[in-house]
């Protein structure tokens, strides 16, 4: 595995992250503003990546955003909102064609960071306020997408379980935004929460390529001089466990069900007990050999899908099965059988072997990709603990069956979420 040699620099108003690796023809930039989520603000924080990508100051439209990354060789660029645990981030990544595989060429760095800067400080926006008609316009497009995730129904369940699960916790919020926020939201309550965001959130800064490290340094001290005051900081949530399982059904024009289960571990990305617990999610149903895939899918036929997965900044585990309506009871059942079968041990050595590989295969593949290794480092901020690649996949291969056994007997079961057919009911 090609070594990457990582060094972080506390700056006054954000932190440089310098991933040094010979892998890649290109520089990879990205700046991480962080923050708690909270409900009041959310919408405009998804409206943002959308609005600022539509054009600058210097390049008043999308066409002419484009064209200049075009002149910069092909560079890629983009804006997305996202959320770790219990934090919202917004991403800026410029992908940049590294100045030294072209001839006669010394100043693509520097070019590349004066077009994120003017992205960054320069929107196009007129006396505190984004203009109202690209807002709008704006406004329509998260519209549409808020709209397909209620209409696609599994990612719709798997919103609605967190809804129940976390209702209220800040976990619970919406990082896509809400439709009633959509009407109240203007040109000048965007260019507040923009404004917020520049200068209070945490900023990350991450460079991964083949660069000299002094040098990227001191192009990113230029580029990013403006003042700030960051006021915020990272939130890691306390480790819970339910006391009762609550269940909730909800009815719609549909064939196929979703049920959809949601499950505290008390296990965090920085717990000793966090390998194991991947370990676990591996064997329970993270990939196609996994027993929610064999038993629940193959085996009984009760499923059109069964997988799961982890939220390890959060210590949530969710299980996701597409099934036909009759089969709730058999389905649940089942599902929880494969839980109770790890905690009794039920596990072979080839299980265990396979969920291995697996794993650290897919943490090698997350390292062919500079994006891959930006948010590995990125969640460690995020989770509080900073480890190697190697020591990561040296942890995995040091997990026992026992290890497996002892966290899975402390996931507890919180919350069933059932989307089923009305009667009667087509398929929307």
């Amino acid at each position: 595995m090609t070594e990457l040699l990582k060094q972080s620099i506390q700056k006054d108003t954000f932190d440089l992250h310098l991933i040094h690796t010979k892998k890649f023809k290109t520089n990879t930039i990205a700046l991480k503003f962080t923050r708690p989520l909270e409900r009041e603000g959310i919408t405009e924080r998804a409206l943002l990546p959308f609005v600022l990508q539509k054009g600058t100051e210097d390049y008043p439209s999308e066409r002419a955003l484009r064209q200049r990354l075009d002149e910069l060789y092909g560079a890629k660029f983009g804006i997305y909102g996202s959320k770790k645990g219990e934090n919202h981030i917004i991403t800026f990544v410029l992908d940049l064609p590294n100045e030294k595989f072209i001839k006669g060429e010394d100043s693509l760095t520097k070019q590349g960071l004066q077009f994120l800067t003017n992205v960054l400080t320069k929107p196009k926006a007129k006396q505190d306020a984004f203009d109202e008609k690209l807002v709008e316009k704006e406004k329509e497009t998260l519209k549409n997408k808020i709209q397909s995730i209620i209409d696609e129904k599994m990612q719709y369940a798997n919103m609605r379980l967190i809804d129940e699960m976390c209702e209220d916790e800040p976990y619970g919020i919406h990082s896509h935004g809400y439709l009633d926020d959509l009407p109240q939201l203007t040109g000048e309550s965007l260019y507040n929460t923009y404004q917020q965001m520049l200068f209070e959130d945490q900023l990350d800064i991450f460079v991964v390529g083949d660069f000299e490290n002094a040098q990227m340094e001191t192009s990113i001290d230029t580029a990013f001089s403006f003042s700030r005051k960051p006021s915020v900081s990272i939130v890691r949530s306390e480790a819970q466990l339910p006391e009762t399982v609550q269940t909730v059904t909800e009815k719609q024009k549909i064939k196929q069900a979703k049920l959809h289960m949601g499950y505290r571990t008390g296990v965090h990305f920085s717990d000793k007990e966090f390998p194991a617990l991947q370990v676990f999610n591996g064997v329970f149903g993270g990939y196609p050999h996994s027993k929610l895939f064999l038993n629940v899918r193959e085996k009984h036929s009760l499923a059109y899908y069964a997988a799961s997965r982890f939220e390890s900044n959060k210590g949530l585990l969710f299980v996701f099965s597409g099934i036909a309506p009759e089969k709730f009871d058999q389905a649940r059942e089942i599902i929880e059988e494969q839980h109770q079968t790890i905690s009794e041990g039920q596990i072979s050595d080839e299980e265990i072997n396979q969920t291995k590989k697996a794993i650290i295969n897919q943490l090698k593949e997350t390292l062919d990709r500079s994006s891959g290794i930006i948010e590995l480092f990125h969640q460690q901020i995020i989770g509080g603990k900073s480890e190697k690649p190697q020591t990561i996949i040296d942890q995995i291969d040091a997990v026992t069956k026992d290890d497996v056994i002892t966290v899975s007997k402390q996931i507890k079961l919180d919350t069933v979420y059932f989307l089923t057919a009305e009667n009667g009911g087509e398929e929307a």
